[in-house]
């Protein structure tokens, strides 16, 4: 009996190290190292459009997100060089980078200016903005002269001016390359559009993403969770890849505005999961 309970054990042990080798060598053959994106997740700051900075970076940190678009309501349009140096050493402290400045309403060629003014003295090389249709030539002389990009921002059916992707390429597509679009893709949805085959056709036109999902492809569609609307995310971020898209992804949460940190948390561990999953 002991000779055979030796035999017995003998044989499993073998068959646990030989099983173990085998998946050892079985996976050996399907390592594979991921290559890092090369767009990055960030946060719109309309999204704090009810905070004051420090509550705002707070909720970036909890949910580890490291690029901010800037808003006025956290660095006037007027602060000073001292002001100015401040807001970038408090980002500093928090691991947040500003990387552009808008979206700024523009409706004369001086305000344009002071947009210009504004981005070159808080030191971004990025401007989202909504010109009239007359200032676009103006626009693209500026970008030109001043090496700031520029990116247009659509805002679906409601807009006169810019509902879709398509109506803002078609406006600038002769202009300065400099001159592009902030792919609101919810926005864009809502205005009837595919947003996943806009990402594909005006991609190097597209600067800036302000990454949302929303709940219907109409005027009445609301801003949801990314992982709980129509747009298919999965499927935007393999886009993203396709076209090797290398701007920033600003989640712009317009829901629960007062008390929007778990519904950020939410969007942002979704769109980071889906990164980790979609090959």
């Amino acid at each position: 009996m002991d000779t055979r309970r030796a035999f017995v054990k003998k044989g499993i042990a073998g068959l646990v190290t030989g099983g173990i080798l085998s998946q050892s060598a079985f996976a050996e053959d399907f390592v594979f190292e991921k290559k890092p994106d090369t767009f990055r997740l960030a946060m719109a700051g309309f999204s704090f459009v009810n905070f004051k900075l420090d509550e705002s970076l707070e909720m970036m940190k909890k949910t580890d997100v490291h690029y901010l678009c800037i808003k006025d309501f956290h660095l006037p349009y007027k602060s000073t060089a001292e002001e100015i140096t401040a807001f970038h050493e408090k980002l500093k402290q928090a691991g947040v980078t500003g990387y552009a400045v808008g979206p700024i309403y523009t409706k004369t060629p001086q305000d344009i200016d002071n947009a210009f003014d504004y981005a070159k003295r808080v030191g971004v090389k990025l401007i989202v903005g909504i010109p009239n249709h007359e200032d676009l030539k103006y626009v693209s002389d500026k970008v030109k002269e001043t090496g700031i990009r520029y990116a247009i921002h659509n805002h679906g059916p409601e807009d006169k001016l810019y509902p879709n992707a398509t109506s803002i390429n078609n406006l600038i597509k002769d202009l300065d390359p400099g001159l592009g679009i902030c792919f609101d893709m919810g926005h864009n949805r809502r205005d009837n559009q595919d947003s996943v085959a806009d990402l594909g056709k005006y991609s190097k036109r597209i600067f800036d993403i302000h990454l949302k999902n929303v709940t219907a492809a109409t005027k009445d569609g609301k801003t949801c969770e990314l992982g709980r609307g129509i747009i298919d995310i999965p499927a935007f971020v393999k886009m993203l890849r396709k076209v090797k898209y290398d701007g920033c992804c600003s989640l712009e949460y317009e829901k629960d505005m007062k008390d929007p940190l778990a519904g950020i948390a939410e969007s942002v561990g979704y769109f980071k999961g889906v990164c980790d999953a979609v090959s």
